[in-house]
């Protein structure tokens, strides 16, 4: 080693471009240091086996990248993405519009369903297709099902209501249903079967057809706080009974106001030289008496005795004995 020398150098030395003291020793010191014939170098990096994995890994996540962008390039294309929606799927301002034919496997909750004003609206289901309402509870309170055998409606009141003027055309609760049509039009052949009593105002058949109150087991009863009326304008007003056929006026009278009353298969009462009375019908009379007269038995039962100068119904009257 050298030794340090020590160079003292006045203040009138120092002149512009002149060396300082301190820059002098450091010069100094660095040529007195050793100097090594062979330096040593030490790399910095990733080399060998380690660079090959690393560079294998950047490829094969540079692969995965680029077939995950086709596939999504892909989907976008099947599943006709847009802005607006996805295939038959649009997204408006009103809610969602859906165009085809759609397949949903789980419930669809939904607060307004309506076709387009030129197509129908049509829920096909390969078993039933049930609709549901519940209250802010979560509890049932109307179901509407369509099955393969019948439709059914679970709720508490059920209407149909006409399309121009609302108004109710039938409603059905638990204590009632009302029709509230201009006309109730029965088409089946068999007609109407009520189990139980009917109210209206008026009964009438379709033109040209008849009308027939049957009853074909038990008695048929019509009754009116203010009277029954029976009309039969243009034709015949029949009443037809197998047993007995009864007429009953409690506080008035039976009127009967026509050109002509028949009342046929009465018996007759003929008198005998016997002083008998026997009944016959008027035709095995006929050759003999042409004018009877008309009598009634205390029970109400009516019968024909030949007409005579006076009243021949008590002479008669033996034939009340027999009935």
């Amino acid at each position: 080693q050298m030794d340090e020398k020590w160079i003292i150098i006045s203040e009138e030395d120092r002149r512009p471009g002149a060396m300082t003291r301190e820059q002098y020793i450091l010069a100094t010191q660095q040529n007195s240091l050793p100097r090594t014939e062979h330096p040593q170098f030490y790399p910095v990096g990733i080399y060998g086996w380690r660079k090959r994995c690393l560079y294998f890994f950047v490829l094969l996540l540079l692969v995965t990248m680029i077939v995950n962008l086709a596939m999504t390039i892909w989907i976008l294309k099947v599943m006709n993405f847009t802005v607006d929606g996805m295939g038959n799927l649009r997204v408006t301002k009103k809610g969602i519009r859906l165009e085809g034919i759609s397949e949903f496997l789980l419930p669809l909750y939904v607060k307004e369903i309506h076709s387009r004003k030129d197509s129908p609206l049509v829920l096909q289901s390969d078993r039933n297709v049930t609709v549901n309402a519940r209250n802010h509870m979560g509890q049932l309170t109307g179901q509407l099902t369509v099955g393969a055998d019948a439709v059914e409606a679970q709720c508490k009141r059920f209407e149909v209501r006409a399309s121009d003027s609302g108004r109710v055309l039938f409603s059905a609760d638990e204590d009632e249903i009302v029709i509230g049509a201009d006309r109730l039009k029965v088409t089946g052949t068999e007609g109407a079967v009520f189990g139980h009593s009917v109210e209206t105002p008026h009964i009438r058949a379709e033109p040209s057809q008849d009308l027939k109150l049957e009853s074909p087991t038990r008695s048929l009863v019509m009754e009116a706080p203010r009277g029954v009326q029976v009309n039969a304008a243009a034709g015949d007003l029949k009443a037809t009974c197998r047993k007995e056929l009864h007429l009953q006026s409690t506080e008035g009278e039976i009127f009967l106001n026509a050109d002509t009353i028949r009342l046929g298969n009465l018996p007759v009462g003929s008198f005998s030289s016997s002083s008998s009375f026997s009944s016959s019908s008027p035709s095995s009379s006929a050759a003999r008496q042409t004018i009877y007269e008309l009598c009634a038995c205390p029970n109400g039962k009516l019968y024909l005795s030949p007409a005579g100068a006076s009243s021949t119904c008590q002479s008669s009257s033996n034939i009340c004995l027999w009935s």
